[in-house]
């Protein structure tokens, strides 16, 4: 019955099926193809369109309300309402992994910083006439020149996406 009630609801809120698909950020045909049963939307877009319609995901999965069903959609809806709260906790668990990994990535950038600034580019004082030193010589040179360029980016882009993480609703 999801199809029938997002239709209904998505008209009764005035809305056409483009300017749905606008607020959801898909294209028209996916909302056709919901109203038409042909497809359902997945549990993250489902609360979207609930948020979207302002209508409880119980009332958009729920068949039309009979006294007969009213015991059947509260249990459907206590349903939903801990699958809701699953997805909510998946997504908070994802978000302190990512952020988790951004300071690691930080805290490692750091520490190879201190150890190149402590080792004062030793490859510059080697013999360079042994060809396996200069081989090393020029793979250390290469990696601190890459690192030194390449690792203020990383970091700032990584403070960044823990800022965002962080004050992101």
């Amino acid at each position: 019955m999801l199809n029938e009630n997002m239709k209904a609801i998505r008209k009764s809120k005035g809305l056409s099926q483009q300017e749905l698909a606008v607020k959801l950020n898909v294209v028209r045909q996916t909302i056709s193809k919901w109203e038409q049963g042909l497809s359902v939307p997945d549990s993250d877009m489902l609360i979207s369109i609930s948020e979207v319609l302002e209508t409880p995901v119980s009332t958009l999965l729920g068949e039309n309300v009979i006294e007969s069903k009213v015991d059947d959609l509260k249990v459907i809806s206590e349903k939903l309402e801990v699958i809701n709260m699953q997805l909510a906790q998946r997504k908070t668990t994802r978000k302190r992994i990512l952020q988790g990994m951004l300071i690691s990535l930080c805290v490692v950038i750091a520490a190879i910083f201190a150890v190149i600034l402590e080792l004062e580019s030793p490859y510059l004082v080697w013999d360079y006439h042994d060809p396996e030193i200069a081989v090393l010589g020029v793979a250390f040179h290469s990696f601190e020149w890459l690192f030194v360029r390449a690792a203020p980016i990383i970091f700032m882009s990584a403070v960044a996406g823990i800022f965002f993480i962080r004050h992101e609703r």
